[in-house]
């Protein structure tokens, strides 16, 4: 069922916040999952290599499906890895995962331009623009505590709402209850995850 997968999720966080996790012997998992996986869930998160989903969630190898991309943006790529991990791998919930202070939101509100980096950022400039009403133009930076939280929470939440809105796939998964979208931030100074409301 979609909500227990989240339920599961949970659950690990609070093992792994509690420093009690369960899921340890790695090579075991290796050994155990060589020939099939399982996964119940899948995780679009950043690539930040402090937010690396199956320890924070105190999952096993072969439990979940990781994609993970600066600023948890959302490719076709990626649609295309979501569709597959749910609609034929089993996975029954998709976590878009953003987390405090990313490079990638707080780049993307200074304006940076470089590269390939340009077209990334570029992604985050409709969560940009959702809260930029809502604070005066000086605080608009990316100084401001509230201000880069409030861009973070609108970027994970735009892109947990892009999930059905771009796909067919999982839009029929969640409208017949066998896919839910959850949209979190993981706190980089405790680990906690913060489940927001879409």
């Amino acid at each position: 069922m979609p909500a227990e997968a989240v339920a599961q999720l949970k659950e690990g966080n609070q093992r792994f916040l509690a420093g009690k996790p369960i899921n340890c012997n790695v090579l075991a998992q290796v050994q155990a999952t060589a020939a099939r996986q399982t996964p119940f869930a899948a995780v679009v998160g950043c690539m930040d290599s402090r937010v690396p989903p199956e320890t924070i969630f105190d999952q096993r190898i072969g439990d979940i499906f990781c994609a993970r991309v600066a600023g948890n943006v959302v490719d076709v790529d990626f649609l295309g890895s979501l569709e597959y991990g749910t609609a034929y791998g089993g996975a029954k919930a998709i976590v878009v995962l953003g987390h405090t202070d990313c490079g990638a939101i707080l780049s993307a509100i200074k304006g940076v331009e470089a590269g390939h980096i340009t077209a990334l950022l570029e992604k985050m400039r409709p969560a940009i623009e959702a809260v930029s009403a809502k604070f005066p133009e000086d605080q608009r930076k990316d100084a401001n505590a509230d201000y880069v939280k409030a861009v973070t929470d609108a970027h994970v939440l735009l892109t947990a709402a892009s999930l059905t809105e771009r796909s067919p796939i999982l839009r029929d998964l969640v409208e017949n209850g066998k896919l839910v979208i959850a949209p979190a931030v993981s706190d980089l100074q405790t680990g906690e995850i913060r489940w927001l409301e879409s």
